[in-house]
């Protein structure tokens, strides 16, 4: 069982007031511990700053377009990237060689995915550009001590190449609300070329709908006025 025993206050000023009514509160009415060596106060605007919390790192980062601003950033923190890379390292140990390649890469699969899901809050492509080099380098490592001839690549590709056709899944940093990336077809050749998606119906030109819309009005007039006129016809007979 895990508690939820850390929290932040966010203040633009914090002092005696705040620091008072917290001490009072957790430790006279619910008879709580603070733990005075873990309880600090971060200045998020100052230089260097920075705040670790649920495996996240906030901090205020310069803009990436070269803006004179600062936004601010979340990223998996220092702590919870190394908890990920000693996980993965248990996965692909030498005491994981009994296990199929397929099975294996599954498996990390899985859990690549799980973790990217937590952290896919904020600009990780950093960090999961790290993850998936070190998975390449763990699975290398351990392709070559399974057996006692050494592993080799097939063909004249690459290791990454060859993972790739093993089944081992990139994780990719999108932010949230937006879709991951589509593969684009290039339509004719030249500069002018428009992209088109795949999987994905293109808006009828104008054009097209007014052409569409005068076929429309010419069947209406060639088939549909003949015989109203025999109908008419038809009815002043009778």
């Amino acid at each position: 069982m895990r508690y939820a025993d850390d929290f932040v206050i966010l203040a633009r000023y914090v002092g005696d007031r705040i620091t008072g009514f917290v001490e009072q509160t957790l430790q006279g009415r619910f008879d709580l511990t603070i733990n005075a060596a873990k309880t600090r106060t971060v200045k998020l605007n100052e230089p260097g700053a920075s705040l670790d919390f649920l495996g996240y790192t906030f901090r205020y980062d310069r803009s990436l377009l070269g803006r004179p601003i600062r936004y601010l950033n979340l990223c998996p923190s220092a702590k919870s990237l190394q908890r990920e890379r000693d996980q993965l390292r248990s996965m692909t140990g030498p005491e994981q060689g009994f296990i199929p390649i397929p099975e294996l890469i599954e498996q990390i699969n899985r859990h690549l995915k799980g973790w990217s899901n937590y952290y896919r809050l904020g600009y990780p492509r950093k960090a999961f550009r790290h993850i998936n080099r070190y998975v390449q380098e763990r699975l290398e490592r351990h392709l070559k001590r399974r057996s006692q001839r050494p592993y080799r690549v097939r063909g004249a590709g690459s290791w990454y190449a060859q993972l790739k056709q093993l089944g081992l899944q990139s994780i990719c940093g999108v932010r949230p609300g937006k879709r991951e990336p589509k593969d684009i077809v290039r339509a004719g050749c030249g500069k002018s070329a428009r992209p088109v998606r795949r999987g994905r119906t293109e808006r009828p030109s104008c054009r097209s709908v007014l052409y569409s819309t005068a076929r429309t009005h010419l069947f209406f007039l060639c088939v549909f006025a003949p015989l109203r006129e025999l109908l008419h016809s038809a009815l002043e007979h009778s």
